[in-house]
């Protein structure tokens, strides 16, 4: 592989292009990467030196986005949290309703994320 570099002032610096610069991460994928990031540098390291890395953090941002479909609902489901209550009472349903996306979130981070 050859290196080319290219001169900023007095230094050179290299000359390294990704190959897929428009992957763009979401909460979950930042996540992922800090994740990474802190807890396993030598796994992060490795990652992005094979440009491995967004494209993970793309996979999980996805299943995140996927599983947090399918589990909400159930939780909602579960604690009736339905319309008749939101049209009811907006202060409780809210109040439910952020209960039920803090409880998904968690179970996203513990199967996902922090693995």
């Amino acid at each position: 592989m050859e290196l080319n570099f290219i001169k900023s002032g007095d230094y050179y610096i290299p000359d390294i292009q990704l190959q897929n610069p428009n992957i763009r991460l979401g909460k979950w994928g930042l996540m992922r990467k800090s994740y990474l990031r802190i807890a396993q540098p030598f796994l992060f390291s490795e990652m992005v030196l094979s440009e491995t890395l967004y494209p993970h953090c793309a996979e999980i941002e996805a299943a995140a986005k996927s599983r947090m479909n399918i589990i909400l609902p159930k939780l909602m489901k579960h604690y009736g949290v339905t319309e008749q209550l939101k049209a009811a009472n907006q202060l409780e349903w809210v109040r439910q309703m952020n209960a039920c996306v803090a409880q998904a979130e968690e179970v996203i981070k513990d199967e996902l994320i922090y693995s």
